[in-house]
């Protein structure tokens, strides 16, 4: 079909790209997601992601794990979602080690988008393999409607951060390899976080201050530094050395008694709620269970669950059903 304006035939990546800002149009503007307190339209997500990271204010990411909790995460205002891997494996009934393919990840991330219209922030674990498959496993992302990936600098198959203590990682060459070939694969249309694990694998704060330069150098656009510690001393002797070079994103999810003030004193720019909507889904679920079957009814639980109403709002049954007005024959 010819281009009114130009005369040209589209390319089918013009084609794809202007499918691709519809879907993103109609997510944002509620028609997949009913979301009662509104943020308005994300009409770039990765544009949205870089705003909030390179803010002057502290940003937060609240977790996701599919497309409900993603909803239901901009229905309580968060301005961008944190795919987490823990999170998505967890969901889908497997350990955080790999065990979910990276297929798996880009089909959660996919109707997370398109259920909520935030920008999102992927976990992508150490990449799925080298440079290829991490370069891969990027423009599959875009593709579905993700803003920006986080790589960990650890080998493959990688295990969660708090599990154990075999942490090995990657070889910072190596490493970087992975980092340019995201970047020159989806250049500015994808936010890259660069995930240093030293602190995690015991390593101390000069090593992890010479693979963020590294890592910097290979074109991240921001750094997540990490810490299984429940202070975050070492996490703020990071942020006072490393100076802002680029923004520093971190994960409390240990260190959990914090106040974020001390996080806005240091200059930290991002925080990520890393796996909360995933506990709480495990826990809520796990109560409501076990009182059903020791009660064998479900009479005492209904005030303590939500409402058919409250799924169907949020969930936008109304615009289905406006839409059904609007576009099926009137019979009668």
């Amino acid at each position: 079909m010819l281009n009114s304006s130009t005369g040209e035939i589209p390319s089918q990546g013009t084609k794809l790209a202007h499918a691709d800002e519809e879907r993103h149009a109609r997510a944002a503007s509620g028609i997949a997601a009913f979301i009662p307190k509104s943020i308005g339209r994300v009409d770039d997500p990765t544009d949205a992601l870089r705003r909030l990271i390179t803010s002057p204010d502290l940003s937060f990411l609240m977790e996701a794990h599919d497309g409900l909790s993603a909803a239901i995460a901009r229905q309580a205002g968060f301005a961008g979602l944190w795919a987490s891997g823990l999170s998505i494996s967890a969901s889908l009934g497997y350990r955080d080690a790999n065990e979910a393919s990276w297929t798996d990840v880009v089909e959660v991330v996919g109707r997370m988008a398109d259920a909520s219209g935030l920008p999102i922030l992927v976990d992508g674990d150490s990449g799925f393999g080298n440079f290829n498959n991490a370069r891969l496993l990027a423009a599959k992302l875009l593709q579905r409607g993700a803003a920006g990936v986080c790589l960990e600098d650890k080998g493959f198959p990688k295990m969660n951060s708090f599990v154990g203590d075999r942490h090995p990682l990657a070889d910072i060459d190596e490493f970087s390899g992975r980092l340019k070939a995201v970047k020159d694969t989806t250049g500015d249309d994808l936010i890259l976080v660069a995930r240093i694990e030293a602190l995690i694998a015991g390593y101390g704060l000069e090593e992890a201050l010479m693979r963020a330069e590294a890592y910097a150098a290979a074109g991240a656009d921001a750094i997540l530094i990490h810490s299984r510690k429940s202070v975050p001393d070492e996490i703020l002797a990071f942020a006072d050395q490393w100076q802002n070079k680029l923004p520093v994103v971190i994960v409390p999810t240990k260190y959990y008694k914090t106040p974020v003030a001390a996080y806005r004193d240091a200059g930290i720019s991002t925080v990520i709620w890393a796996n909360h909507a995933m506990r709480a889904a495990v826990a809520g679920m796990r109560q409501i269970c076990g009182r059903i079957i020791a009660e064998e009814s479900i009479a005492g639980i209904e005030p303590d669950v939500a409402t058919l109403d409250e799924v169907f709002r949020l969930l936008g049954y109304d615009e289905l059903a406006a839409a059904e007005e609007r576009y099926l024959p009137k019979h009668g």
